[in-house]
C-alpha cells in the first residue's frame, strides 16, 4: 500500500512541475529579442526616437520587475507607444520571455548591445 501511494505522489510531483515549467516558457527568447529590437527601429523611422537601441536593457529590472510591468502592461517607460499597443499577445509573451530571462537577478543578466 505504501509503495502504491510513494508512486502516486511521485506521478502528481512530476506531472505538476512539468506542468509549471511549461506555463513558464510561453514565449520565446530569440524572437522577443528580435520583435524587442524591430519595435525600436520602426518608432527610430517614424522619428519619435533618437537611437535605434531600446531605451531598457534587459538588466535595468529584476525578474519581479518585469513581470509586474508585463502583468500591468504599463509600457510608458519604454516610450513609443503606437508600436507598443500594436504588438500581440504573443508578441509581448515573447518580449517578455526575452527581458525575464536576462533581468539583472536572472542567472544570465545582458545588457543589449
Amino acid at each position: 500500500m505504501r509503495k502504491l501511494i510513494f508512486i502516486a505522489m511521485a506521478v502528481v510531483f512530476s506531472l505538476t512541475s512539468v506542468g509549471a515549467v511549461l506555463a513558464m516558457d510561453k514565449g520565446n527568447k530569440r524572437k522577443g529579442k528580435y520583435i524587442y529590437r524591430k519595435v525600436y527601429k520602426a518608432c527610430y523611422q517614424r522619428g519619435e526616437v533618437e537611437s535605434v537601441k531600446p531605451p531598457l536593457n534587459p538588466d535595468a529590472k529584476n525578474q519581479a520587475e518585469w513581470t509586474q510591468v508585463f502583468d500591468s502592461k504599463s509600457f510608458d517607460d519604454f516610450g513609443c507607444q503606437e508600436e507598443w499597443t500594436n504588438l500581440s499577445d504573443q508578441d509581448l509573451s515573447h518580449i517578455y520571455t526575452y527581458l525575464h530571462a536576462h533581468a539583472a537577478d536572472s542567472p544570465t543578466p545582458l545588457k543589449c548591445k
